[in-house]
């Protein structure tokens, strides 16, 4: 599959099976998040993979309470690659967006369903969130969430596109 056919054909993925995702697949994806571009080429997000059903599930209740809702926000999905960036460089948001971009498309190009999955930001700025980063050695304080980037093996095909708007793109000539 080439670069333009990936980004045409890649879809969010709601509903997978409990098939864990190979490591070898899963560290490819993590590469291709750190050759996202960044401001100034400052490398400002860091990737948190997630594979442990425990901290997994309990990473999925923080976020599912700040929705208000008990439903597991990762869809049952294996695998949450969490981005953070430091939030004294003033691009970190653009920077951790373009890493979690780059991993989704990575991991359809191997085959894999991906979603990103919002409230990043809300799940570490609780004292239980806190606790799993600062259990990492990372500061708390340094970083803000920027997306979970949730993936597995898909349970069903995924959906055609839906119709693109016509006024998507200007030009100017």
């Amino acid at each position: 599959m080439n670069t333009l056919e990936a980004l045409v054909t890649r879809r969010s993925c709601r509903a997978y099976t409990s098939e864990p995702v190979a490591p070898e697949l899963l560290d490819q994806i993590i590469e291709a998040g750190t050759y996202a571009p960044t401001g100034m080429g400052r490398q400002s997000p860091i990737i948190v993979a997630i594979t442990n059903k425990e901290v997994r599930d309990r990473l999925s209740r923080i976020n599912a309470r700040v929705m208000d809702s008990e439903d597991d926000p990762f869809y049952g999905a294996p695998v949450v690659l969490v981005v953070l960036a430091r939030k004294d460089v003033g691009t970190h948001v653009y920077d951790g967006s373009l890493v979690m971009g780059n991993m989704l498309n990575a991991a359809h190009e191997l085959g894999l369903g991906s979603c990103w999955i919002h409230r990043a930001k809300e799940e570490f700025e609780t004292p239980e969130g806190r606790a799993i980063l600062e259990g990492l050695g990372i500061d708390a304080d340094a970083y803000e969430g920027i997306g979970n980037c949730i993936v597995g093996h898909a349970a069903e095909p995924a959906p055609e596109a839906a119709p693109r708007k016509t006024d998507y793109a200007y030009h100017i000539d």
